[in-house]
């Protein structure tokens, strides 16, 4: 049996996503996997701004519509993936860069498939929540308006 997990759907500011992406060094045609892809504001920002192809994995429905829509009215449709399903239950498309904003407890669930299924090298961006296990090569505080954000940069081994 799967393993499903609630996290709520806050949507990452995006001032935020457009650091962690620096942070986490996307070029133009590499690949990003954001994982629990909620309205595909990522997904925008690395095809539009970085010349990234995006893959997104989504469990609610309303949301994978949501980001699929937002695709099209930003041009990138042809550079984004959005796959509705569980990200536990399915396997990770290979990745250069793995987008978390999940919680603490849930990456520290994901951390042993993230061991098994992401290639070495792949780096693993999370927005203020750890890897509890994991030592990130940086770790960047960033104020956006009034609220401080901490970015987390690990390297896959």
């Amino acid at each position: 049996m799967g393993y499903y997990i609630s996290v709520p759907f806050v949507p990452t500011p995006m001032e935020v996503v457009r650091e962690m992406l620096r942070v986490a060094g996307l070029k133009p045609g590499e690949t990003v996997l954001d994982l629990g892809c909620g309205d595909g504001r990522v997904l925008v920002v690395a095809a539009k701004e970085f010349g990234a192809r995006a893959i997104g994995i989504e469990l609610r429905s309303d949301l994978v519509s949501k980001a699929a829509l937002n695709a099209i009215k930003e041009g990138v449709r042809d550079r984004v993936l959005i796959i509705h399903g569980n990200f536990f239950e399915l396997r990770l498309p290979p990745a250069d860069v793995i987008f978390l904003y999940l919680l603490t407890s849930v990456n520290e669930r994901l951390r042993p498939k993230l061991e098994r299924e992401a290639k070495p090298g792949t780096r693993i961006v999370s927005h203020d929540f750890e890897v509890v296990g994991w030592k990130p090569k940086k770790i960047v505080e960033f104020r956006d308006g009034g609220r401080s954000h901490r970015i987390y940069l690990y390297v896959r081994e």
